[in-house]
């Protein structure tokens, strides 16, 4: 058995774990005592990443993500930013058979756009890319874990292995059990096209089945990523549907402002479920990304929470990179407190959404509607959702 000694271990090569391998990289005096252990875990928790889509490799990976406004800036800053993204100016949300709606804009805030869709395997190539550039120690092999940790440091075993170091972070894949929802719901994700499409449009349409989300897609301007949400016996029947009736029945729980939507696309079914650590940091072990919380996919907040997990982390490291030899301690529990409100309201919020629209009673389901309503005549009222879906909560 070998070991090897590190100032950082990143336990996960996902996107997360990557941006935060850039960052460390940027402002350690040598980059390559931080280990970033690729392969060490899967790219998210089984629970939330149908099995179809998790065994498959990143390059052919079906997958799209919703990135803000603030994820976008920070992926350029690392030079990240995938070749191809569809933006998005506007977000429309409403909920069917019910009265009020909102509309976000990108002018509300003089910004180009609130955000973007990417697919994941571009991103996964462009940050590949990069880490492949910036002097950071990749370990590919088997899954690793935390062996034991104590006052000197932190020890890892990745098959044959063993790592000591520092600090160590745990960036993707399960774990986060403390607090812990089952919503009932399962997601069905595919791509439809509009006979109508409106770019630069993404679309949040609440149901008394539960969230359905339309996104631009990065590579066809007419076609949309769907995220459906239902209950799982509903979930299962539209996913074993032929191309038409499906085709039909997203028509309908949509409605007509893009038209009539098609689908041709491969189906995937997930469940769903809130998932989330009291405490990301536990002695020299810090939990960020999937690690430290999975969320509903409502509003698409999961992987632009974790990204500011990881933006935090390597600011607040930086200057203890310098002396190494020196505890984190203290860092470390600077970066819990930092991180605590925007987790608490992120996860809040994809937890309450999802819930309060689809209780089937219509005194809360009207006050929802006013409340959108209310949103949209007032900017000021609609100005919090605004802000915290264009970049967060930032400490």
């Amino acid at each position: 058995m070998t070991a090897s000694a590190f100032d950082i271990a990143i336990l996960g090569a996902g996107p997360v774990g990557r941006v935060l391998a850039l960052m460390l990289a940027r402002v350690a005096p040598d980059p390559s005592r931080i280990a970033l252990l690729a392969g060490s875990v899967p790219a998210a928790p089984a629970a939330t990443i149908p099995a179809t889509i998790a065994a498959t490799i990143p390059a052919a990976d079906p997958r799209v993500l919703a990135m803000n406004h603030g994820s976008r800036v920070l992926l350029e800053s690392l030079l990240a930013w995938p070749d191809r993204s569809a933006d998005i100016r506007n977000i429309h949300v409403s909920q069917r058979g019910r009265l009020g709606r909102t509309v976000i804009q990108n002018t509300d805030f003089n910004v180009p756009q609130l955000g973007s869709v990417v697919a994941y395997a571009g991103l996964h190539a462009k940050l590949d890319e990069r880490v492949a550039a910036c002097g950071v120690t990749v370990l590919s092999g088997p899954a690793a874990k935390v062996e034991r940790q104590d006052a000197d440091g932190v020890r890892i075993v990745q098959g044959d292995n063993t790592l000591l170091c520092q600090v160590a972070v745990q960036s993707d894949g399960a774990g986060a059990t403390d607090l812990r929802r089952d919503y009932g719901q399962h997601a069905v994700l595919t791509t439809a096209h509009a006979t109508l499409p409106r770019r630069g449009w993404a679309w949040e349409r609440f149901t008394a089945e539960g969230p359905l989300a339309l996104l631009p897609h990065p590579q066809t301007p007419d076609a949309y990523s769907v995220v459906w949400c239902s209950a799982p016996e509903r979930a299962n029947e539209l996913a074993a549907m032929d191309n038409a009736a499906f085709s039909v029945a997203l028509t309908q729980a949509f409605g007509d402002r893009l038209g009539r939507l098609s689908s041709q696309s491969p189906r995937h079914v997930f469940p769903l479920a809130l998932a989330a650590r009291r405490a990301q940091v536990q002695g020299r072990v810090v939990a960020i990304g999937n690690a430290a919380q999975t969320l509903h996919p409502v509003a698409g907040q999961g992987l632009n929470l974790g990204l500011r997990d990881a933006a935090r982390l390597a600011q607040t490291l930086a200057g203890w990179l310098a002396q190494p030899a020196s505890s984190p301690s203290s860092r470390l529990a600077e970066f819990a407190q930092a991180r605590h409100v925007d987790r608490f309201i992120t996860a809040g919020l994809t937890d309450l959404m999802p819930r309060v629209f689809a209780t089937g009673l219509a005194p809360v389901e009207h006050a929802c509607g006013l409340a959108l309503l209310g949103m949209d005549l007032a900017s000021p009222l609609r100005a919090p959702l605004a802000q915290h879906l264009l970049q967060g909560f930032r400490a």
